[in-house]
């Protein structure tokens, strides 16, 4: 059985047409990218053109909705059990969240406890939302206990951590068909599809490592060791590095994404366990939510040096940015609530209440 399954996950991917939903192809990495009815309906309305925030509560099971002109909640979607990794297609009509059935055991929790504890198949998937409908359209297998996902560059198959199952699975988005399960890293979590679209990285939390796998034949490429139980990754858009979060190290590793070899290893303020990563749209700095540590630090890349960390509330998990870079949202599980942070002076906007356990968050353009 697993344990501490709190991780955030959470970017825009790479989505294309899902047929009968109408999703749009999305042609690149930004930032990483809810029954709400009447004025939550009309909150959607009055943002054309701008953008919105969508969080994952995986205790409430369901999404929270945020208009990031305001910072204002406008609405809320149930979706299903325990929601964690999430996505949002490139036109903001279409939101995909991975659901599970696995019982939640937080790290407090002996492991004679948690192996107690049922398990409800029939619950795990990749749920499909229709931001307007503010409905789960329909829901694809995702394997077991789905965390987190991406998907493909030409937007036909779902790639996804199977948490309790140490495997990835590769799903066929039209026909809902599982096309391979593949063994990656023990406990594996975040998923990141190289902007290439040749590969994608699993990270594994109990081996330590990242297994890199061929998109088009599933099989494994090779595998890195990384920090201690690595939980979140991210890539340059250019394709040459990614910036893997090490929790138990309180490191980020910065890896050669082409030759596969680690280059260095950034060390987080002390007490800080980190977790969810961002990268600015200018490519010039690194977000690092620093989980139990309590804040984000901002990481200057051309000289790997900490240029500022803020305090944002009780163990942030996934953050997201603005597709301008200039705020940037933290899901934070245990005070359930998300704060705003801006990016210049790195100061605290505002704090908003969301669900319970708020998990993963993604910003996009509304629909």
């Amino acid at each position: 059985m697993t344990h501490d399954h709190t991780r955030p996950n959470i970017r825009v991917a790479l989505l294309a047409l899902l047929a009968g939903f109408g999703l749009a192809a999305c042609g690149g990495d930004g930032a990483r990218r809810s029954d709400g009815a009447g004025d939550a309906a009309a909150g959607v309305s009055e943002t054309p053109g701008g953008e919105l925030a969508y969080v994952t509560n995986e205790g409430s099971g369901e999404l929270t909705i945020i208009d990031t002109s305001n910072d204002s909640v406008v609405g809320t979607i149930p979706v299903g059990t325990r929601p964690r990794g999430i996505r949002l297609s490139e036109d903001g009509r279409t939101v995909f969240v991975a659901l599970s059935g696995s019982p939640r055991c937080p790290p407090t929790m002996p492991d004679e406890e948690c192996e107690k504890l049922k398990a409800d198949k029939s619950k795990d998937g990749i749920g499909v939302i229709d931001v307007t409908t503010r409905k789960v359209t329909k829901v694809l297998p995702g394997g077991s206990d789905p965390e987190a996902f991406d998907i493909s560059k030409d937007g036909t198959r779902l790639f996804v951590s199977n948490e309790d199952a140490d495997s990835a699975t590769i799903v066929d988005i039209e026909s809902g068909k599982i096309l391979r399960t593949v063994a990656v890293g023990r406990e594996p979590e975040g998923v990141e599809l190289h902007p290439s679209g040749e590969t994608v990285w699993v990270t594994g939390e109990t081996d330590h490592d990242v297994t890199v796998l061929d998109t088009e034949s599933g099989k494994v490429i090779t595998r890195i060791s990384v920090g201690e139980r690595p939980r979140d990754l991210v890539f340059t858009d250019d394709g040459s590095r990614a910036y893997v979060t090490g929790e138990n190290a309180g490191t980020v590793t910065v890896v050669d994404a082409k030759a596969h070899k680690v280059l260095k290893t950034l060390t987080m303020p002390e007490g800080s366990r980190p977790m969810g990563v961002e990268l600015s749209p200018d490519q010039t700095r690194l977000y690092v939510a620093n989980g139990r540590g309590g804040s984000v630090s901002v990481v200057d890349v051309a000289t790997d040096s900490i240029l500022a960390s803020v305090d944002v509330g009780v163990r942030p998990w996934g953050i997201a940015l603005t597709g301008d870079g200039r705020k940037l949202y933290t899901a934070n599980g245990p005070s359930n609530d998300v704060t705003v942070v801006d990016t210049e002076s790195m100061k605290v906007l505002k704090k908003i209440p969301a669900g319970e356990l708020p998990w993963g968050v993604v910003v996009g353009r509304a629909p």
